[in-house]
């Protein structure tokens, strides 16, 4: 029955009564459409730490990004930062990520600092750091790194806080006792050592494993550190809840298609878990030192 059918012959104040009342209610609906996507906060910003470099992380992660925008139908874009720290500063004072993939560590400042909540972990093994050195080199032990130049990830990554605590676990004082040189991502501190800059290398596992073969095949690994949570994936505080859940969904359910499956498998993945942050909370220990 029409809005005319149900006025006609009634009393003029009722009628315009349930006009009003459906006037009212049709933006309500509205609103609650669009509530129902991430269409309001379009074009999303999905920032990734710069932990290898530019040009890797456009290789690697523009097919997530590309699945993500195509399943949300909302263009979502890839950035980075130049350095941990202005990815940080980016994370916490500018509003600058909408998605947020960071290290474990970055994840648990970005959300005490600036409210990003997780969604989603990489589901996969846990992670740790590794300290390589040539084969050929008679580096045998973290005590053979006494007087020698290590390369490794600027101070924050979490390659170097990982391999901090084991130098110092081990009685040697990375400050003092050896020479621990910066180079800005993963790939750049593993290369220097393969080069002959350094001695030794550490860095990250899985990322090591994304090295050329060639490169891997070249390399001893005389140290492992502690393990960590994998990867985290949350989302900023002015990203809608309903928009949040789904980026989750798209996450946790690409397993179980082929366009998200091939994606995975570009990115080295064996897929997404749901997040519970309370997995992270055991690096703020870390985090202290």
């Amino acid at each position: 029955m029409s809005v005319l059918q149900l006025c006609a012959g009634g009393p003029r104040s009722a009628c315009v009564a349930l006009c009003c009342s459906l006037m009212l209610a049709f933006p309500v609906l509205v609103t609650a459409e669009e509530d129902r996507n991430c269409m309001k906060s379009a074009p999303l910003v999905f920032g990734i730490l710069p932990f290898i470099s530019a040009e890797q992380l456009v290789l690697r992660f523009t097919p997530l990004v590309n699945y993500l925008s195509d399943n949300l139908q909302v263009p979502v874009r890839l950035e980075t930062a130049p350095d941990f720290v202005e990815f940080a500063r980016r994370t916490h004072e500018e509003s600058h990520y909408d998605i947020l993939f960071t290290a474990p560590h970055f994840f648990i400042r970005a959300n005490q600092k600036a409210g990003y909540r997780l969604v989603a972990s990489v589901d996969s093994p846990e992670m740790w750091a590794l300290i390589v050195v040539p084969k050929q080199s008679e580096i045998q032990s973290l005590e053979d790194l006494k007087g020698r130049r290590l390369a490794t990830v600027p101070p924050l990554g979490l390659a170097t806080l990982l391999v901090r605590k084991t130098l110092f676990e081990a009685g040697i004082d990375p400050d003092v006792d050896l020479d621990m040189v910066i180079t800005p991502t993963h790939d750049a501190s593993l290369l220097s050592s393969y080069h002959g800059v350094t001695d030794a290398s550490a860095l990250m596992q899985p990322p090591n494993a994304a090295a050329s073969k060639k490169v891997r095949d070249s390399m001893r690994i005389i140290a492992r550190t502690e393990s960590t949570p994998h990867i985290p994936i949350s989302v900023a505080p002015w990203l809608s809840e309903a928009c949040a859940a789904e980026v989750t969904e798209l996450l946790l359910s690409m397993g179980s298609t082929p366009e998200g499956e091939a994606v995975l498998q570009h990115n080295r993945f064996t897929g997404y878990r749901p997040g519970d942050p309370l997995v992270y909370e055991s690096l703020n220990d870390l985090l202290s030192r």
